[in-house]
């Protein structure tokens, strides 16, 4: 009965209906997911990306209950609560310098809205105004959410060009690719290749220009697109010398999953706005944040009368019961030195990858941290892809779950993400069935 409504009535994002067979999960415990007959499926996607420290785990759990004990829910609106008060010092405390700030909504989408119309107020009401900075810069296959204003500065065609009519204009330039790049683009002259564009495009746009927007290393949905190294601090050194805010959407890079808790951290950035969501609660309520500078902060303070505020709030944003959960993931990082022990995880991907690369269609294998992306294609010389009818993707993953291995793919790439606590024997359980799945579905 389950599955019948299931079918019938649940309408599930990215999931074309008329096809969908209804897989229902009844409850976790670790790594591992178990369906309503009692199947186990290790969580090779971590839950789309957000589960950090496994499901259950009894630090989160316990620091849920407490907090039912006192209230469910208070507004942010007007009033506050002391867990959130004391996660908003916890992500100050930890996150790159100068980002003193933190405005809660719900979801990634939210955090990423948040940045653009803070980004957008802020030139009206800075101490020098320039209101003629309305518009972003992003990038082709950029992917910040599904909310009209996050829409906009996306690039995935599949996902938003249906809505074009609905959004507002970005300037766009072409994904910092190391994989397909253009004619006379070696990897040793990529970074600069790119930021050449960035900053030809600031020179002419720099005045109309609110923001720039991206997703630090590695663009996720887009399918797990790794940057060239340093072209995140050169787009941070011209963002500066142009006067343009810079947006880091770190909703699925964030929270350890490229090794250091930001993946900013990497190349020694600081974003004027950080964007963070999925694993901020360690994978277990909807929360978000959107960190910003003082300089930003100050743009907005004045008298009542004045109308600078931030007109802008959700009904749970930065809700006590997510504000518990995301203070027991944080402790954790501390308490179970996450990211000092991850660093073997890090190294055991890389090894699997080195192995599957070898395979001859997989075109291009590609990692950040513990993320990874193996893109499949028909000719590996051409680097020609399967069509992505095919399902080429979902085919490996398909085999993955007859082994007791939950992944879902970006269209004809693998996906392996895992929880940050998964074991190596797991582990290495997962790329197994990867590998096998993709012996079967290019056979």
């Amino acid at each position: 009965q389950l599955e019948s409504w299931d079918r019938e009535l649940v309408w599930h994002a990215f999931t074309q209906m008329a096809e969908h067979q209804p897989f229902l999960i009844a409850r976790a415990e670790g790594c591992t997911l178990y369906d309503l007959e009692g199947r186990a499926y290790l969580d090779g996607v971590s839950s789309l990306w957000c589960n950090v420290h496994g499901h259950r785990h009894p630090h989160i759990d316990a620091a849920i209950r407490r907090q039912l004990d006192d209230v469910a829910h208070v507004t942010l609106l007007g009033m506050g609560h002391p867990i959130t008060v004391q996660l908003a010092k916890k992500l100050v405390d930890l996150a790159p310098a100068g980002l003193a700030r933190v405005f809660f909504s719900d979801s990634g989408a939210s955090a990423v809205e948040v940045a653009l119309k803070l980004a957008f107020q802020f030139w009206r009401q800075c101490e020098n105004p320039q209101p003629a900075k309305t518009k972003y810069l992003a990038f082709d296959n950029a992917y910040h959410g599904d909310t009209l204003g996050s829409v906009s500065v996306g690039g995935v065609a599949r996902f938003h060009e249906m809505f074009q009519p609905l959004l507002f204009e970005v300037l766009r330039l072409p994904t910092p690719n190391l994989y397909r790049m253009p004619n006379g683009v070696s990897r040793e002259s990529a970074t600069e290749h790119y930021l050449q564009l960035v900053e030809q495009t600031l020179q002419q746009h720099h005045n109309e220009l609110a923001a720039v927007v991206i997703e630090p290393l590695m663009q996720c949905a887009a399918g797990m697109i790794l940057h060239p190294p340093g072209f995140l601090r050169g787009l941070r050194e011209l963002t500066k010398k142009y006067d343009v805010l810079l947006i880091a959407d770190e909703v699925a890079v964030g929270m350890g999953r490229s090794g250091r808790m930001f993946a900013c951290e990497q190349e020694n950035v600081s974003p004027d706005l950080l964007c963070l969501a999925k694993g901020l609660t360690g994978g277990y309520l909807p929360l978000a944040a959107t960190l910003a500078t003082d300089r930003i902060w100050q743009a907005f303070l004045g008298t009542y009368e004045s109308s600078r505020t931030f007109f802008h709030g959700h009904t749970y944003g930065g809700n006590p019961l997510g504000a518990a959960a995301a203070v027991a993931t944080l402790e954790i990082f501390e308490q179970e030195q996450t990211l000092a022990k991850l660093q073997p995880k890090i190294a055991r991907l890389q090894e699997h990858l080195v192995r599957i690369s070898a395979h001859p269609h997989v075109g291009n294998v590609r990692q950040l941290g513990f993320i990874a992306g193996i893109e499949l294609v028909r000719d590996r010389a051409t680097k020609e892809p399967f069509p992505w009818t095919e399902r080429r993707g979902q085919r490996v993953c398909d085999h993955a779950i007859s082994q007791g291995v939950w992944l879902r793919p970006l269209g004809n790439v693998v996906v392996i993400m895992p929880p940050l606590s998964i074991s190596l024997e797991e582990f290495d359980r997962i790329c197994l069935a990867v590998e096998e799945g993709i012996e079967t579905a290019t056979a």
